[in-house]
């Protein structure tokens, strides 16, 4: 398919205006079928295990339930090829921009990513499209009493759908992002064309492992015979170890018996070397991405690692699609959260990055940021490592502790103590709105306010600007 040069699309809307164009789209308007969408969407999220909402709890190991549904569903994800994408951080902002450039390539791009911030359609898009209210609506009623026979979780269903409605869209490609870890997401049922681990970092640890090797070694299981792998990260030398037996081992999977080993897939590691189109005789080197954080050097470093391989026989990528799709992955996608300049005067920023891997950068850039104050609406959740994302968190600032909307939340009381140790000052307020309120309430227009800790926190800043 080649690149269609007439398409016409406007400039990249910023701050506010991409907030609000977001949450006009969210909106839901009084029709019935709206009404239909809103009691769906009230049963999914209270008759099937949510991790937003409940955590680990949710988490079912085990691939039989995704295998079943991609049975029922007739194998959806085998109608269009597919790009897995896994990793502790960035996998979101990989994903949209991969995303952004095969639109900008002229090809129609499913797009699965996890959590939402204001609309569960966020989930499944096409073309930067949600997925529609009807489709939701009909595929639950449909499946209904199928899913309640098996009693998946939410993320198993909603990823059946995702597989379903791509299918039905006839898209050329799908990225499709991990939801946790890599071996037993039930996203593994798929075969892509190409496998990008972003980076490893200690999260989930109760589920995926207390050791960087040992998450490394779960995010490695999306790695397949015969498809090309690239790793965003690997500067611990036992995970880069993992990453180049789980290819071996691929290889050996489809090595005949007797033999000593097959060929192994492709494997690139994207922090070695500095891969530019400079490199390759473009003279514009890097592409000028909408994307701003720090954190998207070494994204944009994977991403361009990954196109180098789809353009390698997969699919036509010409260099005007690149820079188009990184220039335009807001508006392309809805990618929103990710060092989110809501306004200026004061400066407003959210992000959503919520370990020690995303939180060291956002302090980096915090620290660079030219204000008389910082002022930072800060929450987590209550089974992330807090004392070691408090310990990052600059000294200087003033502290607005809350927490999301969420029964994950760990509670701004106890945050607010817990900072304390680590020489943070600020009050706690038991909503984010309240807290946000008040951080700009005392901002002035030199100051800098910035909301994160959480992706439910920033969900919740999001929100309290529509009211």
């Amino acid at each position: 398919m080649e690149y269609n040069k007439n398409k016409k699309i406007q400039n990249v809307p910023q701050g506010l205006n991409v907030h609000n164009r977001m949450c006009s789209e969210a909106k839901l308007t009084e029709t019935p079928i709206a009404d239909a969408y809103k009691q769906t969407i009230d049963y999914l999220y209270n008759s099937v295990p949510m991790f937003q909402q409940v955590g680990s709890s949710a988490y079912k190991e085990g691939m039989e339930n995704s295998f079943a549904i991609d049975a029922r569903l007739g194998y959806p994800h085998t109608k269009y090829k597919t790009i897995h994408v896994a990793g502790t951080n960035g996998k979101g902002s990989v994903s949209h921009l991969l995303a952004s450039v095969l639109q900008e390539a002229g090809y129609k791009v499913g797009l699965y990513t996890s959590p939402h911030l204001l609309d569960f359609r966020e989930r499944i898009r096409v073309n930067g499209e949600p997925i529609s209210e009807a489709f939701v609506v009909n595929f639950v009623a449909k499946h209904k009493a199928f899913f309640e026979s098996i009693q998946p979780s939410f993320f198993e269903l909603t990823t059946g759908m995702a597989f379903a409605y791509f299918a039905e869209q006839q898209v050329d490609v799908a990225v499709i992002e991990v939801g946790l870890g890599g071996r037993l997401d039930c996203t593994n049922v798929i075969t892509p064309v190409l496998s990008i681990i972003t980076n490893i970092s200690l999260d989930h640890t109760n589920l995926l492992g207390n050791t960087e090797e040992a998450i490394a070694r779960e995010k490695a299981g999306i790695i397949k015979p015969n498809v090309p792998v690239v790793i965003g990260e690997a500067d611990n030398p036992a995970v880069k170890n993992v990453f180049v037996g789980a290819t071996l081992a691929a290889a050996r999977k489809n090595a005949p018996v007797g033999a000593t080993l097959a060929v192994a897939p492709q494997i690139v590691f994207a922090d070695e070397g500095d891969r530019t189109f400079a490199d390759k005789g473009d003279r514009k080197g890097r592409p000028n991405s909408a994307l701003k954080g720090y954190a998207q050097e070494r994204n944009t470093a994977t991403v361009l690692c990954a196109i180098e391989i789809l353009k390698n026989g997969i699919f036509n990528i010409p260099d005007k699609a690149v820079y188009d799709g990184f220039s335009r992955v807001i508006e392309n996608t809805g990618l929103m959260g990710r060092w989110q300049i809501i306004q200026e005067h004061p400066t407003i920023i959210f992000d959503t990055g919520h370990n020690v891997g995303g939180m060291k950068y956002n302090v980096q850039q915090l620290q660079a940021q030219k204000a008389e104050k910082l002022h930072i609406v800060f929450g987590m959740v209550n089974d992330k490592d807090s004392s070691s994302v408090l310990a990052l968190l600059p000294k200087e600032a003033i502290y607005y502790f809350t927490q999301a909307s969420i029964p994950r939340a760990l509670p701004a009381t106890d945050l607010a103590e817990k900072a304390f140790k680590f020489t943070l000052k600020g009050n706690h307020y038991s909503t984010v709105a309240e807290a946000f309120e008040a951080a700009k309430l005392a901002a002035s227009k030199k100051d800098v306010i910035f909301v994160g800790g959480s992706t439910f926190v920033v969900a919740d800043a999001l929100l309290s600007l529509r009211a």
